[in-house]
């Protein structure tokens, strides 16, 4: 074991075009809040907000930047000409829902951006990245490319890091990242990330098999995808287990395995819901990992799925202490919902478990897209040596945060509707200040406008 390994969580920074555009379907909070007015600047200062008290209670805390939007150019490829704005005028009369999608801040949800295995597990001793096609719906689609460009501008050291091709863009690979993976590990305590680990990868529908699936809502993540990045990771088949969401939780909005399901060290919280054959799970996972699988579960009768899907309690990040227990950092939400707040003091705070400690945090505008504390993630073990190869200022002190709050004060606007969209001057306004954050985060010429100039 490396003492030296921590997990390092990557927060995307909400994107200047934050929007209600009701785009993912099957996120049942995206659906509900769909036109609403919404207010970027706030939703960029309460991620911020979260990783930096974060970073103060002592858990290492990295960011990562926000996509070029508007996708001026996804709108040209679709036939759409003229000056900006001539295209985003066309758009905004002949295909409103086009452009929603060209301006949407996913991306904040880093949770997708990638799938990663640390040193610790691979066979060649670097950190592999396989950026996710996110091929089931089109704004998200826009994301892998830039996506790629960021991760390799940032963990650029060949020696240290390695990068996978994303997956071919179609249904049979569809993949949505580290939102339907989880490492599961030996080791308690900060350092226990750098023991190990089994990877438990969950996908909703097999591509060539027949099995049963959703019929509601679409199956984001395939059998063969999962396989696909275990193989480019060098993963053998005494360090995975590939298990089937419940076609049913997904059919009641659980579009991702990490709004049902959190792992950590030896700890798998989850809803008895979240897997289609949960003893098998249970079991492969046992039979695999070299310490106790410590499984806290969630019975229906104490949360049912409409609960958890609502509060996102799931959706928590659950957090290594160096005394071997962990902190769960969980939204707003469940705190207002007086059944899941029952839940977590008497069944995760008093049961038999490392979790010791429930954080809240107000991450509102991010939940009303259908996000929570864990989606705005993407969890990274580092070693001491692969963190001082990092490209760029993306690890976070005081000082990057002060710098970072100032720059969305500066850029980002307080009130975004969805006509707002077709403005031309949004458009700059996002273009100048990405052009800044990249000089801010030292990471060089990542977007498609920097790149073409």
């Amino acid at each position: 074991m490396s003492e030296e390994v921590r997990e390092v969580n990557f927060d995307g920074l909400v994107g200047p075009t934050h929007n209600y555009a009701g785009l993912a379907h099957g996120n049942v909070a995206s659906m509900r809040h769909g036109g609403l007015t919404a207010n970027p600047r706030e939703a960029a200062l309460q991620g911020l907000d979260k990783m930096k008290s974060l970073m103060e209670a002592g858990y290492a805390q990295g960011v990562l930047p926000p996509q070029q939007r508007p996708d001026l150019g996804a709108l040209r490829d679709l036939g759409f000409t003229g000056d900006d704005a001539s295209v985003l005028a066309r758009a905004a009369e002949e295909a409103p829902q086009l452009l929603r999608a060209v301006c949407s801040a996913s991306s904040m949800w880093t949770a997708n951006a990638a799938t990663v295995t640390p040193s610790a597990d691979a066979p060649d001793g670097r950190v592999h990245f396989t950026a996710a096609n996110l091929q089931s719906s089109f704004h998200r689609y826009l994301e892998p490319r830039t996506t790629a460009r960021v991760l390799a501008a940032m963990f650029r050291d060949p020696a240290h890091f390695a990068h996978h091709p994303v997956l071919p863009a179609t249904p049979a690979f569809s993949d949505e990242g580290a939102a339907n993976h989880t490492r599961l590990c030996a080791g308690s305590g900060d350092n226990g990330h750098g023991e190990p680990g089994v990877h438990l990868f969950v996908y909703g529908r097999q591509a060539f098999g027949g099995q049963h699936g959703p019929t509601r809502y679409p199956a984001r993540q395939t059998l063969e995808a999962s396989q696909a990045i275990a193989r480019q990771h060098g993963l053998s088949d005494a360090q995975t287990v590939f298990a089937q969401q419940n076609p049913d939780a997904i059919d009641a909005g659980v579009f991702h395995n990490d709004v049902i399901a959190v792992g950590n060290g030896p700890v798998l919280l989850y809803h008895d819901m979240a897997f289609r054959d949960e003893t098998a799970t249970l079991d492969a996972l046992r039979a695999r990992m070299s310490t106790p699988l410590i499984p806290v579960r969630v019975p229906s009768e104490a949360v049912s799925l409409e609960d958890a899907v609502s509060t996102y309690l799931f959706n928590s990040q659950l957090l290594s202490n160096p005394d071997g227990s962990m902190t769960l950092v969980v939204p707003g939400e469940c705190q207002e919902n007086e059944t899941v707040w029952r839940t977590i003091q008497d069944l995760l705070l008093a049961g038999y478990n490392p979790i010791s400690e429930v954080l809240v945090k107000d991450v509102k505008q991010s939940m009303r897209n259908g996000g929570g504390p864990a989606c705005l993630r993407l969890r990274v073990a580092l070693s001491s040596a692969e963190r001082q190869t990092l490209g760029g200022r993306v690890l976070l002190d005081e000082a990057l945060h002060g710098d970072l709050t100032a720059w969305v004060e500066r850029h980002y606007r307080d009130r975004l509707a969805p006509e707002d969209l077709a403005d031309p001057q949004l458009a700059q306004e996002s273009l100048t200040a990405l052009d800044e954050l990249t000089q801010l985060l030292g990471i060089g010429a990542v977007y498609p406008f920097q790149l073409e100039a």
